[in-house]
């Protein structure tokens, strides 16, 4: 029930409601339960004592002051549309003057009035509530029991949810997932799952469930799609395994390079199917690529298993021609030349350019050194310090989110050890808004707040520092 509750807290109605913060004192039971009546307990009770459903404030206007079912419902018509044309007027003083009459102190009528004005600001029903919790609870178990397999699903959904490719990458490497980068050789379209050292047995069994055929071989290189329009039910060796094997590997597909057409990522696969491409040339004429698509490929670095680092492929790609015919592929067999591969910085720039995300180094760990000479602490430092101490720090921007009321924007940082929460209160984000809003590299001073294991930094001041970046374009998900 705590999901369920989860789910409606943080829903405006709740908010501007001030329901949050009592219900979270009473749940870690700093703050005791109380009820006016055992009309009331019955209620609120399964949420202490605090109305965090839309029915239990209907409810209440029932129990406490005497409404019928049918003001109850024009209640409940008026709350919705309070802010944009009033009314609730009449509705306050017969909740005052029928609690009151009732036995109850004006400051719990006054207290579940405000509630009401709350739930103008759009609040959840419970068994509204109720259904987000259960796809929260498979979802959760989903990441814990087959993270690759979650990982792979939510990235062929895209776009979509709150975190983009590259955070959810580097989520499933943070929990032992393997993640292999797009390869002509071994990707299809979509993500997909791979067998792993540790789990070749059960990755094999969901692969030959998937071709229909017990015991059969897996295709493409005991690649499994995940989420790309047809839901397959692990085999019962899989389910069974999968909570104590290591995870299968997660293939990154070919639709997460820039450029390359969809068709052409299938008919990659089509001619993949029927024998390895030998070469650059061979990939070209059978899959009837265009240039642009070969171009792509190159940038992305797919193509390394045929002809090596990105400067390279560029050279294969650049002799090559559109529907090259068979008599023509001699002329191509002169010596390669000795082009040097990308440097680290070159390699991540072109990675996130090209597919969004990385599989290198990450960003900043390699411009840590001139982070440093800048006085910027990392993540994993600012966690080292104390609650109240002010730190100077900075990262990537993911996400700038401004809740309902405005009085704060909250916005999340990454870097190579990890993610840092800021708030910024409002006055502060509008003396620095063009910081605020076009930093990629964002600094801050701030105050480190800590409390039951969750940290914000609260910012005193804001700096641009994506000069370091040197051309580096990172997406941030800024206010959806």
């Amino acid at each position: 029930y705590d999901l369920v509750v989860e789910v409606a807290i943080v829903r405006p109605g709740p908010i501007q409601g001030d329901m949050v913060h009592p219900y979270l004192r009473r749940r870690q039971g700093s703050e005791a339960v109380d009820y006016p009546s055992d009309a009331v307990r019955g209620v609120l009770e399964r949420t202490l004592g605090v109305p965090i459903f839309q029915e239990q404030v209907i409810k209440l206007a029932m129990v406490a002051a005497g409404f019928t079912p049918g003001e109850a419902d024009q209640l409940r018509r008026a709350m919705a549309a309070w802010k944009r044309r009033g009314g609730l007027e009449p509705y306050q003083k017969k909740l005052m003057d029928g609690m009151q009459a009732r036995g109850y102190r004006r400051e719990f009528a006054e207290r579940v009035y405000r509630q009401i004005l709350g739930f103008g600001d759009y609040g959840f029903p419970e068994s509204h509530a109720a259904s987000f919790a259960l796809l929260v609870y498979v979802s959760s178990w989903l990441k814990h029991y087959h993270p690759a397999a979650f990982c792979a699903a939510l990235i062929n959904s895209q776009p979509m949810g709150f975190y983009a490719p590259a955070q959810l990458v580097r989520d499933a490497r943070e929990h032992a997932v393997e993640v292999r980068p797009a390869d002509v050789n071994h990707s299809v379209w979509g993500c997909s799952l791979e067998a792993s050292a540790a789990c070749a047995e059960p990755i094999t069994a969901v692969a030959a469930a998937c071709a229909g055929s017990p015991g059969g071989k897996p295709v493409s290189g005991c690649a499994v799609p995940v989420g790309q329009g047809t839901a397959v039910s692990p085999p019962a060796a899989y389910a069974a395994s999968s909570s104590s094997a290591a995870s299968p590997a997660l293939r990154l597909g070919l639709r997460l390079i820039r450029g390359l057409s969809q068709a052409g990522a299938e008919r990659i696969v089509a001619q993949r199917a029927r024998a390895a491409f030998s070469d650059v040339q061979d990939l070209a004429r059978r899959a009837q690529l265009k240039r642009t698509d070969l171009k792509a490929l190159a940038a992305a670095d797919a193509l390394r298993g045929l002809a090596g680092h990105r400067h390279l492929a560029a050279w294969h790609v650049a002799g090559v021609e559109e529907a090259l015919p068979l008599a023509a592929l001699d002329r191509f067999s002169e010596q390669l030349p000795l082009l040097a591969p990308p440097s680290a910085g070159q390699a991540v720039l072109a990675d996130y350019a090209q597919t969004g995300l990385t599989l290198q180094a990450h960003p900043l760990a390699l411009i840590r050194d001139a982070l440093r000479a800048r006085g910027l602490l990392s993540s994993a430092e600012v966690g080292e310090r104390a609650p109240g101490e002010v730190v100077h720090t900075a990262g990537l921007v993911l996400i700038r989110q401004r809740p309902g009321n405005g009085r704060a924007i909250f916005v999340t940082l990454e870097d190579e050890y990890g993610g840092l929460n800021l708030l910024i209160w409002a006055d502060l984000a509008e003396r620095q808004r063009r910081v605020l809003l076009g930093s990629q590299l964002l600094g801050v001073v701030a105050e480190i707040q800590r409390a039951e294991g969750v940290q914000h930094l609260v910012c005193r001041r804001l700096e641009n520092h994506s000069d370091l970046l040197g051309g580096l374009n990172v997406v941030s998900r800024d206010f959806h």
